[in-house]
């Protein structure tokens, strides 16, 4: 798996967000899902109850993440905002490390 999107719901309740980092975390020790690229969208941001992205940075401690690249992307699945740029940066930062590989 060179790739991984995972899209969090900006509006939801702490605790669902809190399950979502365990989650997310228990994941990415997956042997399959070693070194892949990571992409989290902060989904709803056209919602005025929405979550920053930053919020959503410290809620799932993505700072803690260094085994993989990893990038969060604030967008909305409704209006299609900030969805071509994500993947532009998963697309890029999987082109980048098997370029470096070979």
């Amino acid at each position: 798996t060179d790739g991984l999107v995972w899209v969090v719901d900006s509006t939801d309740r702490p605790d669902r967000l809190e399950l979502c980092r365990k989650e997310l975390h228990a994941l990415l020790l997956e042997e399959r899902l070693a070194g892949a690229s990571l992409l989290i969208f902060a989904n709803k941001q056209d919602l005025p109850s929405a979550l920053s992205q930053d919020q959503i940075r410290e809620i799932l401690n993505l700072d803690s993440i260094q085994t993989h690249h990893w990038h969060i992307e604030s967008c909305s699945a409704m209006t299609g905002k900030n969805l071509l740029q994500g993947m532009d940066w998963l697309v890029d930062d999987i082109a980048q490390r098997i370029f470096m590989l070979q």
